[in-house]
């Protein structure tokens, strides 16, 4: 019973840290292409002015940041409930 409890307490904090990672991952990856463009803004996958190899370069950059930002997030989210409850959670 003590480990639903906790799983559902948790709930809410994951959510929020969810949408958290999202929105650094977001930032990271516009400060990134930044730096590696030197461009303000990503190129949108629909934009004619744009070719291929960029596109997919900011793509695979985007979804490198989000993938490891949500793999942190998710671990330390684990650990700390482990250090909270004393179980590794589901």
């Amino acid at each position: 019973m003590a480990g639903k409890l906790s799983k559902v307490a948790l709930k809410p904090v994951n959510v929020a840290m969810g949408f958290a990672a999202g929105a650094a991952a977001g930032f990271l990856f516009k400060e990134v292409w930044k730096l590696v463009a030197g461009e303000d803004d990503a190129p949108d996958a629909g934009d004619p002015d744009r070719g291929w190899g960029e596109i997919l370069t900011a793509a695979a950059l985007q979804g490198a940041i989000f993938a490891v930002v949500k793999a942190a997030v998710h671990r330390g989210g684990a650990i700390t409930t482990q250090k909270l409850t004393g179980t590794w959670p589901d």
